[in-house]
């Protein structure tokens, strides 16, 4: 630097290259006219391709109007293609070791020549709205796997939306030739009930020595459960998760007598060190061996047909009520009303809805 020039004089720096040349450019705009259409993708699906499953459940999950509608047409295309597969749901509280059993019971169908597809709903932040959607990660050896699907998705804010796109995926799974679904929740509560009305197997994954602060979960989802697997059945474990699996065995037989005729179990297992899973999968034949015998699986499947009806409607309604501009309009004054302790909730809910009504018969 010499004398005369500034301590904060800068050297001529080296222009820097553009960040999207123009061989980029090209590559992206050849991707995106190679964007299929939902008709090629119901075709791409009907062949296994994977890809075009993906790209289709993301339509499925979109809240674009016009994606909306694109999937209501492959889902139409894919119901005569649907209804070929065993749906397992399996849940149980954060920690038990949901993924590394999925993984482990993933390969392990696959090496009984099944095709598996996992869809894994991951809780939503009700503060930042995202998810992690990590399953992909954790189950780092089943997503290489040729005949093997995982897809996360979040749980958002509505419990029946993510529900309904998950039943939705289901069916896109089977027709792509998926017989077996793995449905993995998110173990905190409600969406339990959820994931129980679109499977036809329910596992609860349990942890030995857990403790009385889980019991209020435990309870509601243990009638649920068809069948519950003591996990992290190793080592110095071994002892505790015996013990587990006769309390809870006697919980069982405390509960009511399952519509199916079938006696839930309780098995233990190591999905970590690949123990008890083959198990664990003869038990689930003999239920389905049972209930194809006694006709419930086909009723249960009716069942929650008719159950998904309701709740598509109830959603739809729902939909419509808080998307109605009057309705939007009101509920500003609304507010300010409650607000004021001028009108209780339930005066102003009534008036919401009466107003609604009015839009129908203008």
């Amino acid at each position: 630097m010499s004398e005369n020039q500034s301590a904060l004089f800068e050297n001529e720096g080296i222009n820097q290259p553009n960040h999207i040349g123009k061989e980029a450019v090209k590559k992206i705009q050849q991707l995106r006219k190679k964007k299929k259409n939902h008709l090629q993708l119901i075709d791409d699906i009907l062949q296994g391709n994977k890809t075009a499953l993906s790209q289709a459940i993301t339509l499925i999950e979109s809240q674009n109007p016009q994606h909306q509608q694109q999937a209501n047409d492959i889902i139409q295309a894919c119901l005569p293609h649907a209804n070929q597969s065993v749906r397992i749901g399996i849940t149980g509280v954060p920690g038990v070791g949901k993924s590394t059993f999925i993984e482990a019971f993933g390969l392990h169908l696959i090496r009984q020549e099944k095709k598996v597809a996992v869809l894994a709903i991951d809780p939503s932040s009700s503060i930042s709205k995202g998810s992690i959607l990590g399953d992909k990660t954790r189950m780092e050896e089943l997503v290489k796997e040729e005949n093997a699907f995982i897809r996360p998705s979040a749980s958002g804010e509505s419990l029946g939306g993510v529900s309904r796109k998950t039943r939705e995926a289901i069916i896109l799974c089977e027709a792509c030739g998926f017989d077996t679904i793995l449905i993995e929740t998110v173990g905190v509560g409600q969406s339990e009930t959820a994931v129980h009305s679109m499977t036809d197997f329910f596992l609860l994954l349990n942890l030995a020595g857990a403790g009385d602060e889980l019991q209020g979960i435990k309870r509601g989802v243990m009638e649920m459960a068809d069948a519950v697997v003591i996990n992290k059945a190793d080592g110095d474990n071994i002892e505790r998760a015996r013990t587990a699996k006769l309390d809870v065995n006697r919980a069982l037989h405390l509960f009511p007598p399952k519509e199916s005729g079938w006696q839930p179990k309780v098995r233990t297992a190591s999905a970590f060190y690949n123990k008890g899973i083959d198990k664990v999968w003869k038990m689930i034949e003999a239920y389905f061996a049972l209930t194809k015998e006694n006709h419930y699986f086909e009723k249960n499947r009716t069942n929650q047909n008719f159950y998904w009806l309701k709740e598509t409607v109830q959603e739809h309604l729902l939909n419509s009520f808080y998307q109605n501009e009057e309705v939007k309009t009101q509920m500003d004054i609304a507010q300010s009303d409650i607000l004021n302790n001028t009108k209780s909730p339930f005066a102003v809910a009534n008036e919401l809805l009466a107003l609604y009504k009015k839009t129908f018969s203008k």
